[in-house]
């Protein structure tokens, strides 16, 4: 697989990861790495997970979530 973001810049470059909002693969250049709380339901509430879990995002999606 190939990453999106070159593949619009006419460049070539296998992707290490795919964005998971939007799906696409990302090179390392494009891809961004965040975190995200991880929260499971127990009982009458919820328990919160650690560490966070990491999640792939793209540029788009990233700019997207603020």
């Amino acid at each position: 697989m190939n990453c999106y973001e070159c593949l619009t810049r006419d460049r070539t470059t296998t992707a290490v990861a795919v964005c998971s909002r939007c799906h696409v693969g990302l090179c390392p250049e494009h891809l961004r790495i965040d975190s995200q709380l991880v929260k499971e339901p127990r009982g009458m509430g919820q328990v919160t997970q650690t560490p966070e879990a990491r999640r792939a995002l793209c540029e788009v999606c990233e700019r997207a979530e603020g």
